[in-house]
């Protein structure tokens, strides 16, 4: 790792952004990465935070299962990694 790369935080730190997506806490969401197959809450994320968003990697194989982007007109979510999602175990 170089002075220039980010450091990672879990995936708490998309608690807030994702708050409109979900009814419950977005921590506890339950998510399938597409790569490895993985099924783990959105707690366990890696989580790469800039200034204008974040990217939200499987602790696994670390392909991004979501990124989060703040625009003017709202949030903006993708989630190209992300098989499937659900609010419940």
């Amino acid at each position: 790792m170089t002075a220039h790369e980010p450091v990672p935080v879990d995936g708490n730190a998309l608690a807030g952004p994702l708050l409109f997506l979900t009814t419950t806490d977005a921590t506890t969401t339950v998510m399938r990465c597409v790569t490895c197959g993985r099924t783990d809450v959105m707690a366990h994320a890696r989580v790469y935070a800039t200034g204008v968003g974040a990217v939200a990697r499987c602790p696994g194989c670390d392909a991004v299962l979501v990124v989060v982007v703040e625009h003017p007109a709202g949030t903006r979510v993708a989630m190209p990694g992300t098989a499937w999602m659900s609010s419940g175990g």
